[in-house]
């Protein structure tokens, strides 16, 4: 070798060295056990003489410095904390003011960490007495010192409590946190368990979960994969699609924004071994809903529903390749569990989606403008009418083409519906939440006013409670004229996610079956919807999946908020999903706490669960999306979304699609009967023709469901009103009375009186189908 290639080989060598060993000192510290910390407070709450506890930690020859606030076990609510006159003390005696030095990083479970003030960014105070210097911060927080090389620092000293900004909150007395000096950082997580007594343990066990006999439950994902799911979806190839809410109320260990995260079961084994990031913002603030319609993936983030379009289909969000388009804006709650949610695509196409009571003022690609307020937000828009000219009050659900134009209401004045599920006949199914104990779980009528708050929006429901009247009666407003009935209404909760099972390797038990998840008792409540009368009830709540079955409910807005009862209380479902293989798919936040804008999992770990008959080989179906057969296959997916890549294919192909569409007619599962006659609307002549057919189907379900699709289609609507007007069936009678809502009464006129005379004089349904 030449000389001058020697020595740049030494060279390089020798600058290799130099970088890895950079890189190794600068490696992040391995997490340290609370129990070694070189100091660790006692608990300090309000009762704590002073509110406060002098700090005195050996830091002799030490390079790393960390100071670590916990929430001390029982949330985060009011813990303000301060280092005040922190300093480093030589053997001399010498001091110098940690607030002189520069940090490496420093995090606050809300606010942010100052230098002299707290952090909320007014002054320092303990105890009502002004703290001249320090940092203020607010559990659970972590701040990194890098201490000068050679320093001849002994002792770090300090006094250490609560801030003012938390103890004089009106929740002021709920202030608690501990303090830790260290020299690696808290293994904040395990601290966090040790203090709520909790196992250290990550999910909970799958074979400690009571559910149906002859069905098992596998674990199929946890962290760190993924982190705190908020919301997922399954593509077509099995993957699941997860929103992270790491930010969640003000927790902002997540910088960068937090993620939409893809992962994979790769080997086929049935647990998830691939994880990797689809897209992270800065202004993903907890989102809420995530949906995957092909190559389009949908996200939900205040104030914007985003699609992004991955063109390249490669599972990761390329700047400058793929597309990024704000399809909607101007839905309120940033950061906020009342605001937007996931979309489901329905059985016409359409995107189906909802918010909560922090409102909107939305404007679609048309020019069409929906205002919801009420007294929770958006008041200075309560009452007032959208291009309709009718008035949407609180949360509302609705439904917009996939190009943002064409947004219609389609039910309003929620509390807070986390989530909506679409059957194929074209039924809608929440769930709702409460402020008393009144959550419930619905089926919505179409233009349904669900009864949270007053005509005006600005009067809450105990306002207006009238003597006699039970909470639950009265928070739905149950007794007032205009409000369809609430559903099943099982107390206090804090109800997520919600999915509709319709064919697959379980139809036989659960085809037709809603899935609601209720994280505060640590559930999945199951139903088996009925037509009753004109309307669709829940007249059985199931124990679908449960940690916790003898109901020791902990951890919750409505029981014993701040403790446990030991591992059954960490299950806490946020989101549920039907697989293309079949299974159900369970999303476990996985904290000591839910409600009240709170979260005790330091750790901010998550796992995904997969529900399905015991021994069943499990696979994703394979299907060719370039012909009709494998568009076919798609379209019988017990996956909603992934139905999705089926349906608009067919279209596209046209009339030649329609015999092999017509078939689906025959299938003995009324689901996919019922997805054929949505698709047939849409393929011109031919195809409404054959629905129309379907209006004599002995089934009032499918009657209902070819009603439907005609009138999505505006194709002879009054005609087969007429005609269906006086039908045996009061469901498809309301059907019909609701199709009549905004025709003008010289044309419905006669169609309404035929269908008035079918009233029993009990049905409320029926009656409000009048509007």
């Amino acid at each position: 070798m030449p000389k001058y290639l020697q020595s740049f080989q030494q060279l390089f060598l020798f600058l290799l060295l130099g970088v890895t060993t950079n890189l190794f000192a600068e490696l992040p510290k391995k997490p340290t056990d609370p129990k070694d910390a070189l100091f660790r407070s006692k608990l300090i709450t309000t009762k704590t003489e002073g509110h406060a506890v002098e700090v005195k930690a050996k830091i002799k020859g030490i390079q790393h410095l960390y100071l670590t606030v916990s929430d001390g076990g029982n949330s985060y609510s009011c813990d303000w904390a301060d280092w005040a006159l922190p300093r480093l003390v030589e053997n001399n005696g010498n001091e110098t003011r940690l607030t002189d030095l520069k940090w490496e990083y420093a995090k606050s479970g809300w606010g942010k960490v100052q230098i002299n003030k707290n952090c909320g960014g007014r002054p320092l105070r303990i105890n009502g007495k002004d703290i001249e210097y320090g940092i203020g911060t607010h559990a659970n927080s972590e701040i990194h010192y890098k201490l000068p090389k050679d320093h001849k620092f002994v002792e770090f000293r300090c006094l250490a409590g609560i801030d003012n900004g938390g103890s004089d909150q009106q929740n002021g007395t709920q202030s608690s946190v501990q303090f830790f000096v260290s020299e690696r950082p808290i293994d904040l997580p395990k601290l966090s368990q040790i203090q709520q007594g909790i196992p250290v343990v990550d999910h909970f066990p799958p074979d400690q979960f009571t559910l149906p006999e002859g069905l098992e439950v596998k674990l199929w994902a946890k962290s760190p994969l993924f982190f705190n799911p908020t919301n997922m979806d399954i593509d077509h190839k099995g993957r699941v699609w997860v929103a992270e809410g790491r930010n969640y109320r003000g927790k902002r260990t997540q910088p960068d924004g937090d993620r939409i995260v893809v992962l994979e079961d790769k080997d086929g084994d049935g647990i998830a071994d691939s994880s990797h990031v689809f897209v992270q913002e800065k202004t993903f603030i907890s989102p809420l809903g995530v949906a995957v319609v092909d190559n389009k993936i949908i996200v939900s983030q205040p104030p914007d529903l985003i699609v992004y379009t991955d063109i390249n289909r490669n599972a990761v969000y390329d700047e400058g390749v793929d597309k990024r388009e704000v399809l909607l804006t101007g839905f309120d709650g940033n950061n906020h569990d009342h605001s937007l949610h996931a979309v489901t695509v329905g059985p016409n196409g359409q995107y189906y989606l909802n918010f909560g009571n922090k409102g909107a003022m939305v404007t679609d690609k048309d020019g069409w403008q929906l205002n919801a307020g009420s007294f929770y937000s958006m008041k200075h828009i309560s009452g007032q009418p959208s291009s309709d000219g009718q008035v949407y009050l609180g949360g509302v659900a609705f439904r917009v083409n996939q190009d943002g134009s064409g947004l219609r209401p389609i039910g309003h004045n929620f509390r807070n519906s986390y989530e909506q599920a679409v059957s194929s006949l074209g039924d809608v199914f929440q769930n709702d939440n409460d402020d008393p104990p009144a959550s419930r779980t619905a089926w919505l009528m179409e233009y349904g006013n669900m009864g949270f708050t007053s005509k005006n929006g600005l009067r809450r429901w105990g306002s207006d409670k009238m003597p006699g009247q039970t909470t639950q009666i009265a928070e739905w407003r149950q007794e007032d004229p205009g409000v369809v009935p609430a559903g099943d209404i099982y107390g206090g909760g804090s109800p997520t996610g919600i999915a509709f099972y319709e064919n697959g390797i379980m139809e036989d038990r659960f085809g037709g079956y809603v899935i609601s998840c209720e994280p505060a008792r640590n559930v999945l409540f199951g139903y088996h919807p009925k037509i009753k009368g004109s309307g669709i009830t829940l007249p059985e709540r199931d124990i679908f999946l449960t940690s916790n079955p003898e109901k020791n409910f902990a951890g919750a807005d409505f029981a014993s908020a701040g403790r446990i009862n030991g591992l059954i209380n960490l299950f806490r479902p946020s989101d549920v999903c039907i697989g293309p293989d079949g299974a159900i798919y369970v999303a476990d936040w996985f904290d000591a706490r839910v409600g009240g804008h709170g979260t005790r999992d330091a750790g901010q770990t998550g796992a995904i669960y997969r529900i399905a008959p015991k021994g069943a080989k499990l696979s994703i179906p394979q299907f060719d999306l370039t012909t009709i057969k494998g568009q076919i296959e798609a379209l019988k997916s017990p996956s909603p979304n992934v139905r999705e890549l089926g349906r608009a294919r067919l279209v596209k192909a046209g009339n030649k699609s329609i015999p092999s569409v017509r078939k689906l007619l025959a299938h003995p599962n009324s689901f996919i009967q019922a997805r054929a006659i949505w698709l047939l609307a849409k393929l011109g002549e031919n195809g409404l023709k054959i629905v129309e057919d379907q209006i004599d189907h002995e089934d009032a379900n499918i009657r209902i469901c070819a009603f439907r699709a005609l009138r999505h289609e505006n194709h002879r609507i009054l005609e087969h009103a007429d005609k269906l007007a006086d039908d045996s069936s009061p469901a498809v009678r309301r059907e019909v009375a609701l199709a009549m809502r905004y025709l003008p009464f010289d044309r419905s006129k006669n169609i309404l009186l035929k269908i008035a005379q079918g009233y029993d004089g009990i049905d409320r349904y029926y009656v409000e189908a009048f509007g």
